[in-house]
């Protein structure tokens, strides 16, 4: 006969299962814990984003700094044709444009240093090889360092 001073078998099982249950849940507790204290030290992805907006612009800013810096000798705005360019063959007429253009610079500026602008380059090859405009309107800024830069003429 049973006492009912022993336990049976299926209780002590569940005795068994119940501790080491509740040290898997404190474990995962602790698992958590540890991750919130983790994140606490590190701004999070929406904090990030504004400082790094804030970071580029910056940046921006002392490029733009840095180009306004130049002590202008002499600026004009002229129109540069490109007649010449479409006797060329069509494979070589955009790079020939861009040759001319530098020319022209060198001669009517006095400079052998010349620099196009990101913008006139773009202009220049808009419409890919074969199809330069047909003539362009720069604008040249000379410095005192005797270089030309070459940007596109603004209508304001």
């Amino acid at each position: 006969m049973l006492s009912k001073t022993q336990p049976d078998s299926e209780d002590v099982v569940a005795e068994e299962e119940e501790p080491s249950t509740t040290l898997q849940e404190e474990s995962k507790e602790t698992i958590e814990e540890t991750e919130e204290e983790a994140d606490e030290g590190q701004p999070s992805v929406e904090e990030e984003v504004p400082a790094r907006k804030a970071e580029k612009e910056e940046e921006e800013a002392e490029e733009e700094e840095e180009k306004e810096e130049i002590e202008v000798v002499e600026e004009r705005i002229c129109t540069i044709p490109f007649r010449k360019v479409w006797a060329t063959p069509m494979g070589k007429r955009t790079p020939r444009a861009s040759r001319v253009l530098r020319a022209f610079v060198k001669r009517h500026m006095k400079a052998e240093n010349v620099e196009i602008s990101n913008e006139v380059n773009e202009e220049l090859w808009a419409r890919g090889i074969r199809k330069p405009p047909r003539q362009i309107t720069v604008r040249l800024v000379k410095d005192k360092e005797g270089r030309v830069i070459v940007y596109p003429a603004t209508t304001a």
